[in-house]
């Protein structure tokens, strides 16, 4: 019931303060689209605040941060608008568009998680020292592979990519696939 977050850095220092009691053993972030630059700047600022810093960080269906936004802001577009956007992108379930009475419930957060995406701005650090992981989906029309590989800026660690079938939503569709490379990455069950 509390407002969302529209800005990325309270929602960064909000959740700095509630995850670092938590990170007293080896940890990792993944983050997917919105959720990667949430990842990435919640790992730039428990290294600013604490000296944490994650054993990898695993980015997902997002162009690396210092890459300029290409699309067009749609966070105050009208409803249907709006909805329309979502419908291209794939995210949102068909049934769940459908439900005029559900999307009431949704559109507040769904707006908020697109202005906190679209009013994002880069500010250059030195890069993360931990190894970055970075997936897209071969068939995404929003997140090249370029703008994917641009991320091997953002760290000084080791870095990888790799390109697994599907669109923005890879992560639904190939979900099994997805999860064996994030365990790979991740080294469990070697």
């Amino acid at each position: 019931m509390e407002p969302p977050f529209t800005r990325l850095p309270p929602l960064v220092r909000a959740l700095a303060q509630g995850l670092t009691p938590l990170l007293d053993r080896p940890f990792a972030f993944f983050g997917h689209s919105l959720g990667a630059l949430v990842a990435f700047e919640l790992a730039r600022q428990l290294r600013g605040q604490s000296g944490l810093r994650p054993a990898r960080l695993l980015v997902s269906a997002a162009g690396a941060p210092q890459i300029p936004r290409r699309n067009r802001p749609v966070h105050a577009l009208p409803e249907e608008e709006f909805l329309s956007e979502l419908r291209q992108l794939n995210g949102v379930p068909v049934k769940v568009l459908e439900d005029s009475e559900l999307m009431q419930l949704l559109l507040p957060m769904l707006r908020a998680d697109f202005a906190i995406f679209e009013t994002y701005q880069y500010m250059p650090e030195p890069p993360l020292d931990c190894a970055l992981s970075g997936f897209c989906g071969l068939q995404d029309q929003r997140v090249s592979r370029e703008d994917m590989e641009a991320w091997r800026g953002q760290t000084s660690g080791l870095f990888s990519l790799r390109v697994l079938p599907g669109d923005h939503f890879f992560l639904n569709t190939a979900q099994p696939l997805l999860l064996q490379r994030l365990y790979q990455e991740l080294g469990i069950g070697e």
